[in-house]
């Protein structure tokens, strides 16, 4: 499906114009909005469309203040009405996805020889990544992709996010009820609600400093 012309403006002007918002009014989000927003972050691309990635959804006194607290008292979980987790899942590849597969070939996505080879392809795939240490960063980057796509979508619903720094990772995983998971990882924490101050554009380097062609450097 092609974009039109109208399509790609208004996408291109969201993503220029969205900043990230530290300062966030109480009123709250409402709850077919939210679940809208996690909905398209879902339709995020993922390794094998492994989907190792889930995201948890903190809108009681309780889990934002236990938020706050790993944060370092930071303002954004303290402000926001909501808070994202976005779970970065490394063992995902060791469980059943037979419904990922059947759901592929019965609409026809793909052929019935790619989701027959997939379950195989995957695991050695995935073995190999765990032999080179890399089964957390290869869940890490899905769950930062569909992180990319809610924190656009927001902005383009008139809502403000911050991709957060600065928390301790044990205890976001035991505010959100996973302290005991190792194949599970904090990707990123994202505050979501209705801006209570406006950024301006801090500016980007010249082009030519970071965007190259054939290989890296001028």
């Amino acid at each position: 499906m092609e974009l039109s012309a109208p399509d790609h403006a208004a996408v291109s002007r969201v993503i220029r114009s969205r900043r990230s918002v530290r300062h966030y009014r109480p009123d709250p989000v409402p709850a077919e909005l939210l679940r809208e927003l996690v909905d398209l972050a879902l339709e995020a691309p993922s390794s094998f469309n492994l989907q190792s990635r889930s995201v948890v959804t903190v809108t009681g006194e309780a889990g934002l203040r236990a938020l706050t607290e790993a944060t370092g008292g930071q303002a954004h979980p303290r402000e926001a009405p909501v808070m994202l987790v976005f779970v970065a899942e490394s063992g995902a590849w060791r469980e059943d996805r037979g419904d990922i597969w059947e759901r592929a070939r019965h609409s026809g996505a793909w052929s019935p020889q790619f989701a027959d080879a997939t379950p195989g392809d995957v695991r050695a795939f995935y073995e190999d990544l765990r032999d080179r240490g890399l089964e957390r960063e290869y869940a890490v980057k899905d769950a930062m992709i569909a992180a990319s796509f809610l924190l656009i979508a927001a902005h383009a619903a008139g809502l403000a996010t911050s991709p957060m720094n600065g928390w301790n990772e044990a205890e976001v995983k035991k505010a959100i009820g996973i302290a005991d998971r190792d194949d599970l990882h904090i990707a990123l924490l994202a505050p979501l609600g209705y801006p209570a101050e406006d950024r301006l554009h801090p500016g980007r380097r010249e082009r030519g400093m970071t965007v190259f062609q054939e290989t890296y450097g001028r």
